[in-house]
């Protein structure tokens, strides 16, 4: 059985392209393997709590000194879980002012935890989280992936990293972009982006058959 974690992040609800997506990929996943496991974690329609003063210690180094620090913590833990447990990550990440939704940074600040899913060496940083494929969906009013705009793009190589620092390096970008360009040109994008998420669960994607 493969497990798929989904974390959509846009808070644009039904109007969502990066949402509407993901909803297609995981009918797709789960047509071809109908045992497989999703997780759903929306973190645009149901936020994680930025890190504060009182959590930071929690997430950091797994001190509980306010009932606010042992909820962060018991969520951290909860959100680790599932990340580890997927064999398939996807991420709907709409860009916001050239960048990923602050949710979505969240998710990471709560996942990215040394000596759980990444840890220091002698040879520097390693990541923990392995033998996993992630497909990012990327939602973008303008062009950003080339020409004068690729420059602004603050969202994919952030993900990139976050990803990679945790061990997952196997990651493939899917982009809808220039969906403010005009119905003709979002719908020429959206339509791209779904035909290349079907080449990935074909192709790439190891689902039972």
């Amino acid at each position: 059985m493969t497990n798929i974690l989904i974390i959509d992040s846009a808070a644009t609800g039904a109007a969502s392209v990066s949402r509407k997506l993901t909803r297609e990929l995981a009918e797709t996943l789960q047509r071809r393997d109908p045992s497989a496991r999703i997780v759903h974690r929306d973190v645009g329609a149901a936020p994680i709590p930025h890190l504060t003063e009182a959590t930071v210690p929690a997430i950091r180094a797994g001190l509980v000194e306010s009932p606010e620090a042992e909820r962060a913590l018991a969520l951290s833990n909860e959100l680790i879980a599932e990340l580890k447990d997927a064999d398939v990550i996807v991420i709907g990440a709409p860009m916001y002012n050239f960048g990923m939704p602050s949710t979505l940074k969240a998710w990471f600040d709560h996942v990215l935890r040394a000596g759980i899913t990444f840890r220091y060496s002698e040879a520097g940083p390693e990541g923990l989280v392995t033998g996993k494929k992630a497909i990012v969906i990327e939602a973008r009013a303008g062009l950003y992936s080339e020409g004068p705009a690729a420059a602004f793009d603050s969202q994919e190589p952030h993900l990139r990293t976050l990803l990679g620092f945790m061990g997952v390096t196997d990651v493939s970008f899917v982009r809808a972009e220039k969906l403010a360009f005009g119905p003709e040109a979002a719908a020429a994008a959206i339509e791209k982006a779904t035909a290349d998420l079907a080449r990935i669960a074909d192709i790439e994607l190891p689902l039972a058959a």
